[in-house]
């Protein structure tokens, strides 16, 4: 048995936590784009595989530990030299599940130069009751970069009947080129997440939603098709060389069905990633 002296000295032992970091860096080559350096720590892991129907190298990003809950960090560093051109994505959506208290943090570093191009296409995240997410998306531009992005967040799992009456989600944005800032987007909801969504300048009831971002030339060509993809639940707008869509539906599967025609029409018709493909 245990003295009182050896109570009062004991301290519990720390829960175990997940970190892992990225980075990779693209170059070109004889007009090819070409792995440059790579660098894996923790449980982030970066695969390469073929492309279908394009030149263009992808990048697959896994989380080994699974999903993400209080406590957990994650980072991931993109960076393209002139002229390369690349895809990023996850393998699975990523999910974020109850915390003890503390936020998961998820930092994302793209920099790109003159004449690069990256689609930025992360699988959608995925929020359990009680989770805590902190993530934040900073991007460096320069010159005539270009940049597609998305990031969709699915609140519970409809088919599985979850309702989120706690937890925490802070999304922040950061785009600057040459030094300036373009774009800023920090959305934050915490509480009862569901009640919170249900209001009609939030989400009128809907369960999912993505925001869609291109740093481009002349985004304004694609705002009469980007609307008519999108539809009732969204809309889109174009101004000082970008393009913006938010869209907000019922289910994954809805949201899906206009993210993938949304997201080639943004990167001029090349082909979503494999594990993009239902």
């Amino acid at each position: 048995m245990l003295a009182i002296d050896d109570l009062q000295s004991f301290k519990p032992t720390r829960m175990q936590r997940a970190h892992g970091q990225a980075s990779v860096s693209f170059r070109s080559r004889d007009g090819l784009t070409c792995l440059d350096r790579l660098f894996q720590d923790g449980c982030a892991k970066l695969r390469f595989p073929r492309p279908l129907g394009s030149d263009e190298p992808q990048a697959i990003l896994i989380n080994t530990a699974g999903g993400l809950t209080g406590g957990d960090r994650f980072g991931t560093d993109i960076n393209l030299a002139e002229q390369a051109a690349a895809c990023v994505t996850t393998q699975a959506c990523e999910r974020i599940y109850r915390s003890m208290g503390a936020d998961a943090v998820v930092t994302n570093r793209l920099s790109l130069a003159a004449g690069a191009r990256l689609a930025w296409l992360p699988q959608e995240t995925i929020l359990f009751d009680g989770a805590r997410l902190s993530r934040s998306l900073d991007v460096d531009l320069t010159g005539d970069a270009e940049l597609v992005a998305v990031e969709a967040v699915l609140f519970g799992r409809q088919a599985m009947g979850e309702t989120l009456r706690g937890g925490r989600l802070h999304d922040r944005w950061r785009i600057r080129r040459d030094a300036r800032l373009i774009f800023a987007d920090d959305l934050r909801v915490e509480g009862d997440i569901a009640a919170r969504l249900a209001a009609p300048p939030a989400m009128a009831g809907g369960r999912v939603m993505a925001t869609v971002l291109f740093a481009g030339a002349a985004p304004e060509r694609f705002l009469d098709q980007a609307r008519a993809i999108i539809g009732p639940g969204g809309g889109a707008s174009a101004w000082n060389g970008k393009f913006l869509a938010r869209l907000v539906e019922e289910t994954g599967l809805a949201l899906r069905r206009r993210l993938e025609p949304l997201l080639m029409l943004l990167m001029g018709g090349r082909p979503l990633p494999k594990v993009w493909q239902l």
